[in-house]
């Protein structure tokens, strides 16, 4: 997946397809050097639904370019979804 537009809160990312998506930043992680994001699909806004779904992506370096990459090792993700877990859980009101 490719970076398009890096320096808002949205990307716009290029699937293997071919098919644009663009996505907000809602998390932003700092770890052995390495930048993840979590993000969501800036269409969807679907307020009904209790559970946040995001995606994680990895910044990368690919011909001197920086792009947006999947996280492959399932124990790096693994940590990573979980700081992410924490850090939105710790956002929700459980009063309302």
């Amino acid at each position: 997946m490719e970076d398009n537009n890096y320096e808002s809160n949205y990307f716009t990312l290029t699937d293997e397809d071919g098919n644009e998506i663009d996505f907000e930043v809602i998390g932003q992680y700092e770890k052995n050097g390495e930048q993840y994001f979590a993000m969501i699909p800036a269409e969807e806004e679907d307020d009904d639904n209790d559970i946040l779904e995001y995606v994680i992506l990895k910044l990368a370096k690919e011909n001197g370019e920086e792009i947006l990459v999947t996280v492959d090792d399932d124990d790096e993700l693994d940590d990573i979804a979980d700081y992410f877990d924490d850090l939105f859980s710790q956002e929700i009101d459980y009063d309302n």
